[in-house]
């Protein structure tokens, strides 16, 4: 919106010529992003807690209990500050913005249902329900990019920069297998305070880095990167990156809001997205070694369960295991970010060393 609107005011007032700059709008979309939340995200937290309060799960570990009274589904907060601020900064005329919101919403929509019925019926839409809504929305975000878009169906192996597989008619189910595993990877790992969104949130920085980098012809050369023309995209992320410094604000310990599925499914899902349009999907796996460890653990805790009649952990997801060891919350948090922060910068080094 305000793209366009400089465009055409440009030749009246020369200045706004700094905001056709990719660079301007990255960095002035996070910032209008961590202004609107602060600005509102009191008035928020005060309509949640008196429309979106829902009770403790009561398999969680006791000290979950006291939280039970906090509001959640804030994850509507977040998309509303991103689908503001990327109507704001971003140019309107790129397909890839449209899809990113549409799958963000699509996702979050689900995750939304999921999380009122939880509150008024104090139970979530069936499984096999969810997963078919999450596949549905999977399926037009995917179909559109690849034959509405054009998309190409190769694939990038890190380290290994002139073997690029071309997966034809089967990058569809890896498209929409990354999608679906991210997003409700995300979801699993949304289980204390500040958790997710600050493993998110370097995750963000560094995908936000290679759609710019993808979106430049030069610079994409250099780094032996496919050219994508994701640009625009890294506006999105930079946004992504606001809209979660300014959730983390009202989330850390001690929570004032939880994000809920509505929150966790629609982040997990633009993750993966970003990561699929600048085709460094694989690097996924790296960056986001904390979702995939925190989604193992729960794999691993049901066929150990079922097939042996043992636990491995006390109680999965993996995070849980450390609350009852005796790990304080935050320090969980705090070093799950950490974390997520060294595995986003070896990702990055995967780049470098093709």
């Amino acid at each position: 919106m305000l793209y366009h609107l400089a465009w055409y005011l440009t030749p009246y007032w020369s200045a706004l010529n700094v905001v056709h700059y990719v660079s301007f709008r990255i960095l002035a979309g996070l910032l209008s992003t961590l202004g609107f939340s602060f600005l509102l995200g009191g008035h928020f937290i005060r309509f949640a807690k008196r429309h979106f309060r829902s009770k403790t799960r009561e398999r969680l570990p006791e000290r979950h209990q006291q939280k039970g009274d906090l509001p959640t589904m804030g994850g509507i907060f977040i998309l509303s500050m991103v689908v503001i601020n990327t109507l704001l900064w971003c140019n309107l005329s790129n397909s890839a913005v449209w899809l990113m919101l549409f799958v963000m919403i699509g996702f979050g929509a689900i995750g939304a249902w999921d999380d009122w019925a939880k509150i008024t019926t104090h139970r979530g839409i069936d499984a096999k329900e969810k997963l078919g809504l999450q596949l549905l929305v999977t399926a037009m975000v995917v179909g559109l990019w690849l034959w509405g878009m054009g998309a190409t169906t190769t694939i990038t192996v890190p380290f290994f920069k002139e073997f690029q597989p071309d997966f034809g008619w089967f990058f569809f189910i890896w498209a929409a297998f990354v999608i679906l595993g991210c997003s409700n990877a995300v979801n699993l790992t949304d289980g204390l305070d500040g958790l997710a969104i600050g493993s998110l949130m370097p995750n963000f920085i560094t995908f936000a880095l290679l759609c710019y980098v993808a979106g430049n012809m030069q610079w994409a050369t250099y780094l032996h990167i496919p050219y994508a023309g994701t640009a625009e995209i890294a506006i999105v992320g930079s946004i992504l990156v606001g809209a979660s410094i300014g959730f983390l604000w009202y989330n850390a310990y001690p929570a004032q809001l939880f994000m809920g599925d509505v929150g966790s499914l629609a982040l997990g899902a633009g993750l993966a997205f970003m990561a699929l349009l600048c085709k460094q999907e694989l690097l996924l796996a790296i960056s986001g070694g904390v979702f995939v460890a925190e989604t193992i653990s729960v794999i691993l805790q049901v066929l150990s369960y079922r097939f042996r009649g043992k636990r491995i952990f006390r109680m999965a997801p993996m995070h849980h295991h450390f609350e009852l060891i005796g790990w304080q919350e935050a320090k969980i948090t705090v070093r799950f970010a950490i974390i997520s922060l060294i595995l986003c910068l070896l990702a990055l080094l995967t780049i470098k060393i093709r």
